[in-house]
């Protein structure tokens, strides 16, 4: 009995060994190669975690080595979303032969530049200095230091291999040239930060505004809306400025050229029509077709900027678009615990867009007698496909028009187009999904914070407000340890220290919630992180702020421009300029004033990349008003004045006695107040919204 016991105990062991031996074979065949990537928790490094390439996360011990080696330093930097860096890594990184060649003369160092915006605002502005393109995926060769040699976007097998060789050529033959170049760059890059310091407020008039609006007219696109050129971003902070301008200068043209902007985007293909939420840019003038990334930023900015719409223009269709974008984040980019992801991947299956788009056979089939209307009021024929038989829905002819054309009702028309939706989502649903970034990036989900804020100002209805919360509760539970910010949130994955755009776009979405909950620890805490960024970040020589806080790279860049995302320091001066009329702190008003004076000259000679400098230029040359409502219930009439559009006012409440400087002294038990304020003068207090319109009008 023992002996077959011990028999029965040895077959089984020699199975287990057997068993593992076979799993791992089949390990080994599913990744020839796995490099050092394959620790790393960012969707983007992991992408490449199985290359030939011998890759590396960023670290100081990959630098060394390269001094050590005597080897240049390869840097290339994406996003788990981009297509175009998918297809570079299938086509040149994929390849054994591109990889020996990395391998054996290079240090290979992969960037997401999501987690690292620090590394890539660098060579990105070295690749500006040389070359007026960039973008992603971004590939820089440097020396062992980290200064570059060379930098640009993707590149095919053929010209990749060549500028290998020839880097390797001229720093193995000159090295003293190379050291040389390279110093100058990055003296270039350094340079890029010179900002004049400057107290010259006289500056900051109605007259530097108008020319600065004035000088950006002639690069619209008056019939398709946003700027020129062959493709289009949605740039929120543009169209957000332009809005107040075109209400406070009284300008039809700049107002009308907005709402075209705003009604041209949604309308074409760079808004997902199916499932809600926006694309990241159009390929073309139309925004017809998109790049198919759906990113957290530009989605949090749009509710924004649809909702601060929907108060300007009130088209129904603005508060719609609001709800269907609100609607898919909860579906597909809610982190479970409250915070949102970073993005949704171009491609899946391999293609871009596959997720998104539309053969005409499977709209009949999945439409069925509803296919008619619909290939009609989403452009379904020859000449409007992408690609042979494959659309992207699309719009050409408003709804009222579409409706007398097609003899159907406004309500009918409603009606068939949720119809449509709910068929083609669960057709879509059965579909592979595209890749999800799930690092939960702390800038980005402020902006989301500012998003439902704007969406419960305009709406009034508090679940979005309640999200807002949320989101804040879980930055600060998750990524806010011991008065620091992290960048990025992901369960057991690497938390690198918070950049100013975090600082400063969560410190803006503490005092939006302040003023519409009328709660004082939001205050607080915008109040704390404005002292961090003060005490961290400043630039002593500029009255700026760094990007980061330490001295680790080759330069500390100060991001004064907008882009996809507003500036840093222009969120900044925003910042103090709101606490310092709610604290009625000239200091803050002072810096806020002298960091916009020191970018005038940038915003009279390029206005479209300087909006949300421009907005706070109007905020200094228009006049600013203070809204001020004091008593039990203050709440009401807050949400009440946050539904009209009043540009250039701060409205904000206080329920009970308070020692801030707008509500001392102002509160009664026996009634709520409304105090309209300018310059700290302030009208009789009066006890309704429309009584304080009034007194607006006539201030």
């Amino acid at each position: 009995m023992m002996q077959r016991f011990h028999v029965t105990y040895f077959l089984v062991f020699l199975f287990v060994i057997f068993s593992c031996k076979e799993k791992a074979k089949k390990l080994s065949s599913v990744h020839k190669y796995t490099n050092a990537l394959v620790n790393e928790t960012s969707p983007y490094l992991l992408q490449h975690a199985h290359n030939p390439v011998n890759w590396r996360p960023w670290s100081q011990e990959a630098l060394d080595e390269a001094k050590k080696e005597n080897k240049l330093v390869l840097v290339s930097i994406g996003y788990s979303s981009c297509h175009w860096c998918h297809v570079m890594e299938e086509e040149t990184f994929e390849d054994e032969e591109v990889a020996k060649i990395m391998n054996d003369n290079f240090i290979s160092i992969k960037v997401d530049r999501e987690e690292r915006p620090d590394i890539d605002n660098i060579y990105q502005t070295f690749v500006r200095l040389i070359d007026s393109n960039s973008g992603w995926p971004l590939n820089v060769i440097t020396l062992p230091n980290g200064k570059p040699l060379y930098g640009n976007t993707y590149h095919t097998k053929n010209q990749w291999m060549q500028v290998l060789s020839k880097v390797s050529d001229m720093y193995t033959n000159n090295p003293e040239k190379a050291a040389e170049y390279s110093d100058m760059v990055a003296q270039g890059i350094q340079e890029v930060n010179l900002i004049a310091p400057s107290t010259d407020f006289e500056l900051l008039n109605e007259d530097a505004l108008h020319k600065s609006v004035d000088s950006w007219k002639p690069f619209w696109d008056l019939e398709w809306g946003g700027d020129q050129g062959e493709q289009k971003f949605m740039i929120p902070v543009n169209l957000d400025f332009l809005m107040d301008y075109a209400l406070l200068a009284k300008d039809d043209l700049v107002k009308a050229h907005v709402k075209n902007t705003l009604d041209k985007i949604l309308s074409g293909g760079i808004y997902d029509h199916i499932g809600g939420g926006f694309f990241r840019y159009s390929t073309d003038t139309r925004w017809k077709v998109p790049h198919f990334e759906k990113m957290l930023y530009d989605n949090a900015q749009a509710l924004s900027l649809y909702s601060k719409a929907f108060t300007v223009y009130k088209e129904l269709e603005y508060r719609d678009k609001v709800l269907e974008t609100i609607a898919f984040l909860e579906r597909e980019m809610k982190h479970p615990k409250g915070g949102y992801y970073a993005a949704m991947d171009a491609d899946s299956e391999g293609e871009e867009g596959k997720f998104y788009t539309w053969g005409k056979e499977e709209l009949q089939s999945v439409l069925d007698e509803d296919f008619e209307l619909f290939a009609k009021y989403y452009n379904i024929r020859a000449e409007d496909a992408w690609e042979e038989d494959t659309y992207v829905l699309h719009k050409s002819v408003e709804d009222a028009d579409f409706s007398k054309e097609n003899d159907i009702s406004r309500n009918a028309l409603n009606s068939a187009r949720k119809s449509w939706k709910e068929q083609l989502l669960e057709a879509r649903k059965q579909r592979i999904r595209p890749g999800l970034d799930d690092k939960v990036i702390t800038s980005w989900n402020a902006l989301l914070i500012n998003g439902f804020v704007d969406a419960y100002k305009a709406f009034g209805q508090r679940k979005h407000l309640e999200k807002a919360k949320a989101i804040f509760r879980f930055l600060t539970e998750k990524s806010y340890q011991n008065g620091e910010l992290i960048h990025s949130y992901k369960e057991g994955g690497r938390h690198i220290g918070g950049f100013l755009e975090d600082y400063a776009f969560l410190a803006d979405a503490s005092l939006n919630l302040y003023v519409v909950t009328l709660e004082t620890s939001y205050l607080n805490f915008a109040q704390a992180l404005s002292d961090k960024v003060q005490d961290q970040f400043l630039d002593q020589a500029s009255g700026m702020y760094h990007y980061n806080k330490n001295n680790e790279l080759i330069a500390r860049i100060i991001k004064t421009d907008d882009g996809v995302l507003p500036s840093p320091n222009a969120v900044m001066a925003h910042n103090l300029f709101v606490l310092g009329h709610l604290l009625y702190d000239t200091r803050f008003l002072e810096k806020s004033k002298s960091m916009l004076s020191s970018m005038m000259p940038s915003v009279g000679e390029s206005a479209a990349s300087y909006s949300k400098w421009n907005t706070l230029l109007l905020h200094n040359t228009f006049p600013y008003y203070e809204i001020a409502v004091v008593g039990k219930n203050a709440l009401p009439l807050v949400n009440n004045l946050n539904q009209k559009s009043i540009p250039n006012t701060l409205v904000v409440g206080s329920l009970s006695e308070s020692d801030l400087p707008l509500f001392k002294d102002r509160y009664k038990e026996d009634g709520t107040f409304v105090y309209v304020c300018q310059n700290s003068t302030c009208k009789l207090p009066v006890k309704t919204v429309d009584e304080a319109m009034v007194q607006l009008r006539d201030f």
